[in-house]
């Protein structure tokens, strides 16, 4: 036995590279506006008619819309003049946007509503009720008052003080005068609101200043009985005159204090030198300069200056001499008198300061008792004068409010005036044809691109690049237009029969991106698979192979669809030899598939060989499932490079995933508007599992102007251009 005809194991297969699009589970859409453009084109028949009914149903139903007359009036607030500085009782001014709210809250509420309606006339009722007349029931009741003032609104003009009153009306005229009428009643609602409440302060605090008056009179009676109960002028003038008397009184006594002590220190000094040196009293300069002493003394001093002189001449008992003796003792004598008697003066001041000094304490004493009485007085003469105080400022200060509010009441100002008058509107503001037409267009678009993209998301079949890439997230290999103008038995064959169609050019463009995609060197094996029947795995087998044989590559061309084989019938031959006849004949590897009988393999082109299934089997699993068929795909890469398997469609039955085990890549087909995408990402998930290279998938069935608008593939286009420019 040759080596060939030995079971040959199956090598390991290389580990699938990761996917370019990483977890397949996990992909993110995006759309382009490409993408939805492609969306409302497709569905443009569907989703026109319905949007058009649509806009042109609620346009019909707003055009039927009973007519509204709209009327503005505007009214503006102003800040009074300041005649005289005083506050009023109620401050009507605007000063912030809160008091601009609240007017406008005012304006909306029920109160101003009823003082309106209550304002209307007869005549002015039958104006509002005159529309409402032409539809009114036999027999029915016109609106009622509160029914036929219509809506009001009121709005604040930013960075102003101005308020626009907007009401609309059924008659043109009824909204004028609505409108000036919220105006007239607000401004008098206003004013009575303001006098009111001014009457009711200005009586409130007369009632309240004459309380106080009396008040104030009761408290000045108590503090005037307390003062003559008590002898007080004032409390503080009272014991500012007591403080100063004891000033006066206290250095008083310390002056004749201290002239009794000087006295006394006189006296003692006197008494001391009577007693040791009595002749030396005139030395004491109180006595020297007392009375006559000084001029005696000077006197003496001549009569004994006299006395020396003579003495010298005159004996004792001369005349002269007894003369000038008796003067002497005269004027001694004097001297001792005035000595005596400034003793005795002496004496008779230091009593008198005794005396005075005594006087002052009690004066002192007496002082002292009257300043502690008024410090006992002070404190309910203190409490008495301060209620009398406050009592008298509380009724000035209510007296000059008083003043104020009298003063306001009499200058009562409303800060607001009518502006603008409301005037009839020429044509009413609803049915508005303008607006009727804008929201019909607006609508009618919105509901068509709701319809057809919602269209496209129920709709879950494979339409687009994007549902290739962006959705199942997979290569997109290429776009085989459809091929409606050649004949079936000339589909398969296209890359061999060398015509220049656009369908050639289109599987040479697929030819390449498999090139592209393809990681792994020759030889090599492709499974061809798809999602359901009738998607063209079949024709674009063929013509992938074709492509390859024509670049020199040596392709085997195999059928494993063993339920329904096709193959042999496109190249009009029989299926009595292939791959079951050869199973069913043992099984073995050949060493030469060429000339293997069972085998039939036959030469369809150049480079291109088939091998037919050999039969049809309603269970194939038997033969895909065994090793010696993995062995059989590894045999075979030794006589070829490339080998082309055909399956079944991978959502009928599954012999696609057991043959995917023993190929290297796997190329998926998927015609235009057939399958659902969900059921490809599933399919293509199942082949990853099975450790295969995704090469990509092919969009097939494409017609020439879906092409143009549903990928970016413009090759169809530029191929009619320029062979149609040569035939």
């Amino acid at each position: 036995m040759s080596t060939l005809d030995a079971p040959l194991a199956a090598p390991a297969k290389p580990a699938a590279s990761p996917s370019l699009h990483g977890n397949d589970s996990q992909v993110i859409e995006r759309r382009s506006l490409r993408d939805y453009y492609i969306i409302l084109r497709e569905r443009l028949w569907i989703a026109l008619p319905i949007a058009l009914l649509v806009a042109l149903s609620v346009g019909y139903y707003q055009a039927q819309e009973v007519p509204m007359y709209s009327s503005t009036a505007t009214m503006q607030f102003d800040r009074p003049d300041r005649v005289v500085q005083n506050e009023a009782v109620v401050d009507s001014t605007i000063r912030s946007e809160i008091d601009l709210n609240t007017y406008i809250q005012i304006l909306h509420s029920g109160k101003l509503r009823t003082m309106v309606a209550q304002s209307l006339t007869p005549e002015e009722i039958k104006l509002l009720q005159r529309p409402y007349l032409k539809n009114l029931a036999p027999g029915a009741n016109p609106p009622s008052v509160g029914e036929l003032l219509g809506g009001m609104a009121a709005l604040s003009t930013r960075n102003s003080f101005l308020i626009t009153i907007k009401v609309d009306n059924r008659d043109a005229e009824g909204a004028a005068l609505i409108a000036n009428r919220f105006v007239s009643q607000f401004v008098r609602y206003l004013a009575e609101n303001v006098g009111d409440r001014n009457e009711f302060a200005v009586d409130y605090l007369r009632s309240r200043a004459k309380e106080l008056q009396q008040e104030a009179e009761a408290a000045e009676a108590r503090l005037q009985d307390y003062r003559r109960k008590h002898n007080l002028v004032s409390l503080d003038n009272s014991m500012s005159i007591v403080g100063e008397r004891l000033r006066t009184v206290n250095a008083a006594l310390t002056g004749a204090r201290l002239a009794r002590l000087d006295i006394e220190t006189l006296l003692s000094q006197i008494e001391k030198m009577q007693r040791e040196n009595p002749a030396n009293l005139l030395e004491i300069g109180y006595i020297s300069a007392y009375g006559n002493v000084p001029g005696l003394k000077n006197q003496l001093a001549e009569l004994n200056k006299q006395q020396t002189i003579l003495s010298e001449r005159y004996l004792e008992r001369h005349p002269k001499m007894v003369e000038l003796a008796n003067a002497i003792d005269v004027v001694t004598a004097q001297i001792t008198r005035n000595i005596e008697q400034s003793i005795s003066d002496l004496r008779t001041q230091y009593v008198k300061l005794q005396d005075t000094e005594a006087s002052y304490i009690k004066e002192y004493q007496a002082a002292e008792k009257d300043n502690l009485r008024l410090g006992d007085l002070s404190v309910d003469f203190k409490s008495l004068e301060s209620q009398a105080n406050v009592a008298k400022n509380n009724y000035v200060e209510i007296l000059n409010r008083l003043n104020q509010v009298t003063t306001s009441k009499n200058l009562e100002n409303i800060p607001v005036k009518p502006l603008d008058a409301a005037r009839p509107a020429g044509s009413p503001f609803t049915p508005n044809l303008r607006n009727i037409l804008k929201t019909s267009i607006g609508l009618g678009v919105i509901v068509f691109a709701g319809v057809a993209i919602g269209l496209s998301f129920l709709d879950d079949r494979v339409k687009s690049a994007w549902d290739i890439e962006g959705f199942i997230g997979a290569h997109l290999l290429g776009i085989i237009p459809e091929l409606g103008d050649v004949p079936d038995t000339e589909k398969h064959s296209l890359v061999n029969s060398n015509r220049t169609s656009p369908g050639s050019e289109a599987f040479l463009s697929v030819y390449s991106a498999v090139k592209i995609q393809s990681k792994l060197d020759f030889p090599k094996a492709i499974l061809v698979t798809s999602t359901i029947p009738g998607e063209g795995k079949t024709m674009i087998s063929c013509n992938l192979a074709a492509s390859f044989a024509r670049h020199g590559k040596k392709v085997l061309l195999l059928d494993c669809d063993m339920r329904r084989p096709m193959l042999h019938r496109h190249f009009k031959l029989t299926n009595e030899a292939g791959l079951i006849a050869w199973f069913e004949a043992g099984a073995r590897i050949p060493a030469d598939p060429f000339t293997d009988a069972t085998l039939g393999l036959t030469k369809v082109d150049e480079n291109l060989y088939l091998l037919r299934s050999g039969g049809r089997s309603k269970s194939p699993t038997e033969l895909l499932e065994t090793a010696v068929f993995g062995q059989f795909i590894e045999a075979m890469k030794q006589h070829f490079d490339l080998i082309v398997v055909d399956s079944p469609p991978m959502g009928a039955v599954t012999d696609s995933v057991l043959i995917a085990e023993r190929t290297d890549e796997v190329l998926y087909v998927c015609r235009f508007n057939r399958a659902y995408r969900k059921h490809i990402r599933l399919y293509i998930k199942q082949l990853k599992e099975s450790k295969n290279e995704l090469l990509g998938i092919v969009l097939n069935g494409l017609s020439a102007r879906r092409i143009e608008y549903y990928s970016n593939y413009r090759y169809y286009r530029s191929y009619k251009k320029y062979y149609g420019s040569q035939s």
